[in-house]
């Protein structure tokens, strides 16, 4: 069977290809395509080498063998050149990048793997990458089948340091295993938080002096700065919610877990009705549906903090005369709390980057409506925590829904623990 080669004028071609390709879609691709590119040049280099080591009876003398010889053994040691240049750059990559065969052995890796993945060559070529990694969350995450991406795990060969791993498809069931160090980001987020929050607790005192003082002056004794004095008291309320929700977000981004309470959700939906229609001040109509008798498990002051900001975000951006439906319901699975209501709506494109702190879809309308922009923030956070999620559905002009969704692991059968509490429902 004829076998064709690719010629070495098109070889640099094919690599520069490849590398201008990864470094289109991102450093860990670009890695992958490298990787790939190595395999796949080795497999022809050693396809050439068959014809420059082991000649036929009829190529053995150099007078007799044909011209057509000769060219390809230039071309195998052009092609061979460039392929040596080619594996000492994916060896210098700053990513950590193997190469797998379709049961997860190791077939090669690169410089940066033996540093963030404490890979040794070449005692580990040809071994289960499940086994060279074990005890530790990357052999867990590979074990399990690695669908999806890997984020700030510590990394096997530094203990100090974090990475993200991706687990890539390629050719004949063979896999590309990538490795990030991303301990720099690691550190950086950590200053922000440590700034946020030494930050916004330095804020506190001054604030409350402030509005301390503000809450002194009666506008009746100097009537002509009296709306001057209304627009300073709420600015400084305004400014003290901020301060105060930034360092609820810096403690909810320390938590790795919540200890776990019984979490009562009729007094707390109960409460959650009155405190929208004190702020809604009859301008709504507020309704309550208790569908399920699912309690829950968790922190009951993050879960109340949690449905307090959908349920006043849901009043703040409805206008007069709308409508707000609180409901608790059960769901796929799990249970679901959720805050409807029929104000302006969030366009499509707004609604992946609502839970980002400050964002606004109106900078106008959002202060207006004395909002702080941390609210979502907050919810994603506890849900976080309590391994359930935010689930958003609007339409501009129809409202909003936004749905606090909730595993079964979540889940306390109220009416029985009332019951076994000699109570009644």
């Amino acid at each position: 069977m004829p076998v064709r080669f690719i010629s070495s004028w098109r070889l640099p071609a094919v690599c520069a290809a490849l590398l201008v390709a990864g470094g289109a879609v991102g450093a860990l691709a670009g890695a992958a395509l490298v990787g790939v590119t190595v395999v796949a040049l080795t497999e022809i280099v050693v396809l050439l080498s068959l014809f420059r080591h082991k000649p036929g009876p009829m190529l053995q003398s150099s007078a007799t063998r044909p011209p057509e010889y000769d060219r390809l053994m230039t071309r195998t040691r052009r092609i061979a050149s460039r392929l040596r240049d080619l594996r000492s750059a994916a060896g210098t990559l700053p990513d950590a990048v193997v190469l797998l065969d379709h049961s997860l052995h190791v077939r090669w890796f690169n410089h940066a793997a033996e540093e963030l993945l404490g890979l040794k060559r070449p005692r580990d070529r040809g071994r289960p990458i499940a086994e060279l990694l074990r005890n530790s969350e990357l052999a867990d995450w590979l074990t399990d089948g690695a669908r999806e991406p890997l984020n700030d795990v510590t990394s096997p060969g530094h203990p100090n340091r974090h990475v993200t791993a991706t687990l890539l498809p390629f050719g004949s069931r063979q896999r590309l295993l990538l490795a990030r160090d991303t301990s720099h980001l690691t550190r950086l987020e950590q200053i922000r938080r440590d700034f946020v929050a030494n930050v916004s607790h330095e804020l506190r005192t001054p604030l409350t002096v402030i509005h301390g003082y503000l809450e002194l002056l009666d506008p009746e004794d100097v009537p002509e700065l009296a709306p001057v004095l209304d627009e300073m008291r709420a600015q400084s309320k305004r400014m003290g919610q901020i301060v105060e929700d930034l360092l609820t977000l810096s403690r909810l981004e320390t938590q790795d877990h919540v200890a776990d309470e019984h979490v009562q959700m009729a007094p707390l939906l109960a409460s959650l009705r009155k405190e929208a229609e004190a702020l809604s001040q009859g301008r709504h109509t507020v309704s309550l549906d208790i569908a399920t008798s699912y309690d829950l498990l968790g922190s009951p002051k993050d879960l109340h903090s949690a449905f307090s900001n959908l349920v006043s975000n849901a009043v703040r951006y409805t206008p007069t005369g709308g409508r707000i439906a609180i409901r608790w319901a059960e769901d796929e699975g799990g249970a679901r709390f959720s805050v409807q209501d029929s104000g302006f709506g969030i366009p499509a494109a707004h609604i992946a980057r609502l839970t980002e702190r400050f964002y606004r879809v109106s900078s106008s309308r959002s202060r207006d409506s004395g909002g702080t922009g941390l609210g979502l923030s907050i919810v994603k956070h506890v849900l976080n925590l309590h391994q359930a999620r935010l689930s958003i559905e609007s339409e501009p002009g129809k409202g909003s829904t936004f749905a606090c969704v909730f595993g079964s692991d979540r889940l306390l059968d109220g009416t029985r623990l009332q019951e076994a509490a000699g109570l009644h429902p």
